[in-house]
């Protein structure tokens, strides 16, 4: 796929960096209908060629975010080698450089988030309150609730199942499904639908 076709997934004056971060590289790009479990995918194929898969679903900022996550580890094994970690330093170096280049391309209120984010980029999206809150505000009805604005004993659902928080351990939730009895953990800012 050419990057002019991307224009469509993209905000506006974001092609030049991605013309300079594509340099001469062979890259297929795909996109994907919308994925629960991830946003973006890297892959360097057997022909050297490298595959990005991008979710179809996402807001043009966030399309450009992951599309910049996942050509980051293009450039960081380009760069440093294949024996560097899928998320280890180099490519969290590559991550920060490339969003402060392109800081110009997000919008004002998002500005400072992407900065914040930065300092230490993290390989989750999910990682990143600020960021999941930022991009999902809207996607949500106002009966969703993040599991973390939940109390212990509290009931929700999530995915047609009904659950129970249990405790808090760390930063995740320990819920229990009270259909099966199976425990589950949660991440904190799972969206759910709390049981009045």
């Amino acid at each position: 796929m050419s990057i002019s076709l991307l224009e469509k997934y993209l905000p506006e004056n974001c092609l030049p960096y991605l013309k300079k971060w594509f340099g001469d590289y062979v890259i297929h790009i795909k996109i994907t209908r919308g994925r629960n479990s991830k946003l973006g995918d890297y892959r360097k194929m057997a022909d050297k060629s490298h595959q990005i898969t991008i979710n179809s679903t996402l807001q043009p900022p966030l399309f450009f975010f992951v599309l910049t996550h996942e050509l980051a580890h293009l450039l960081a094994f380009e760069n440093y080698g294949h024996r560097i970690s899928p998320h280890g330093v180099e490519w969290k170096n590559t991550f920060r450089i490339m969003l402060l280049e392109s800081f110009a391309v997000y919008d004002e209120d998002l500005k400072s988030i992407i900065l914040k984010f930065s300092k230490s980029p993290k390989a989750n999206f999910m990682s990143s309150p600020d960021l999941v809150r930022y991009f999902h505000i809207e996607d949500y009805e106002d009966e969703s609730s993040y599991i973390e604005d939940l109390d212990i004993k509290d009931q929700f659902i999530y995915r047609k199942q009904i659950y129970i928080i249990e405790e808090k351990r760390k930063k995740n939730y320990l819920c229990i499904q009270l259909d099966t009895g199976k425990k589950y953990i949660f991440k904190p800012l799972a969206r759910v639908e709390k049981i009045s």
